[in-house]
């Protein structure tokens, strides 16, 4: 390999990434003595390297991105933070009220949510699946059942088609799962092709509501949704790192902990 001070700009930030992934840390006076860059340079190369999400920038230098790990189909998570999820589901099913129309999106905390909503007077739109099985015969609820291309993985509804289904209606709210949070860098998912189409699902509702575990909370995944602002409340359970919680507040997001 080239020595350090030979090294081109894409190569100097990818041994600075390893150099912080062996580390966890890394000052800008380290990086600096390590490459025998300037401090200009070395603030560049950090900003580069948090754009893509890799690192986080801190005051004085940057720290390793907490990653999110592969998520597991929806079937063989569902058993997973059972309870806090149950928890979470009740808390934001109260934020619907009857006669309101809400959108549920897919996945196993919004599902919970769905079970709290059985016996209300409201109206549904969703794309997921097991929404639809659940809340197919109940009278009480006037259900919107939104079609396109089925993700196996995850029993719902994504794509082209979809997006143009979500596109010709409006919700009071959308209440929404959420592959990581992360104060940084916004919300993000672990599949493109969903994320997409969540995009749209978070223009059909005057209010959004993200449902998401303490797993979810601190974390990036894959592939950009939307900015943390896009959210008007989240819920999630007692589990969720305080600081984390304290710092959405602080730019006047309601957190609901469970």
């Amino acid at each position: 390999m080239a020595s350090l001070n030979a090294l081109s700009g894409y190569e100097r930030q990818r041994e600075l990434f390893r150099l912080v992934g062996r580390t966890g840390r890394l000052s800008i006076a380290q990086i600096c003595e390590q490459f025998n860059i300037s401090e200009a340079t070395a603030r560049r190369d950090l900003e580069a390297l948090a754009e893509q999400g890799l690192v986080q920038r801190v005051h004085g230098g940057a720290v390793l991105v907490s990653s999110a790990t592969v998520e597991e189909p929806v079937l063989r998570r569902s058993h997973e933070q059972e309870q806090d999820k149950e928890c979470i589901g009740r808390a934001a099913a109260a934020l619907v009220r009857d006669e309101e129309t809400v959108f549920l999106g897919s996945g196993t905390t919004v599902l919970q949510v769905a079970h709290n909503l059985v016996t209300r007077n409201i109206t549904v739109i969703t794309n997921s699946l097991p929404v639809i099985n659940l809340m197919s015969e109940k009278q009480n609820i006037t259900l919107i059942a939104l079609g396109g291309m089925l993700r196996a993985s995850e029993l719902s509804f994504i794509g082209h088609i979809t997006e143009q289904a979500v596109a010709e209606v409006r919700a009071d709210k959308v209440i929404i799962g959420i592959r990581a949070i992360s104060l940084d860098q916004g919300l993000t998912n672990d599949y493109l092709p969903e994320t997409l189409t969540d995009r749209v699902i978070l223009q059909a509702g005057r209010e959004i509501i993200i449902v998401a575990d303490h797993t979810k909370c601190g974390v990036v995944s894959t592939a950009f949704v939307a900015p943390l602002t896009v959210m008007n409340t989240l819920v999630t359970d007692n589990k969720t790192d305080p600081d984390f919680i304290e710092s959405l507040r602080a730019q006047s997001i309601v957190v609901l902990v469970a």
